[in-house]
């Protein structure tokens, strides 16, 4: 059983930081992509970053300049650096990493979601 389990979310004051993490476990292969979504109330799940297992990056317009995203392979992490924070970040973040079973099979894993919350 893979499972994704995201920390560091929090209460923020703008222009604050916050960096989270997340740690997928559990008996694979490999992590191929892995990413960062994001979800605010009344509003649909949104990418915000994602990265390759090669290292290549992509990052949402709103948050480039301001957010980083970065892997460990070894710790089969992935962290989200959140910079320079706006009221409009706050959202519940979500996990999510395309893994490979030992059968080479590829599914779509989701984290339980961590809640960030900036105030002005």
């Amino acid at each position: 059983q893979v499972q994704l389990v995201e920390s560091g979310g929090g209460l923020v004051q703008a222009g604050g930081s916050l960096r989270l993490s997340c740690v997928a476990s559990g008996r694979f292969f490999s992590i191929n992509s892995m990413g960062w979504y994001r979800q605010a109330p009344g509003k649909q799940r949104e990418l915000v970053a994602a990265i390759t297992s090669g290292g290549s990056t992509n990052y949402a317009d709103s948050v480039k300049d301001r957010f980083t995203i970065s892997r460990d392979n070894a710790k089969n992490t992935v962290y989200l650096q959140m910079s320079s924070l706006k009221p409009e970040d706050t959202a519940v973040y979500y996990c999510n990493a395309h893994i490979s079973a030992i059968t080479f099979a590829q599914t779509n894993y989701w984290g339980q979601g961590t809640q960030v919350t900036v105030s002005s």
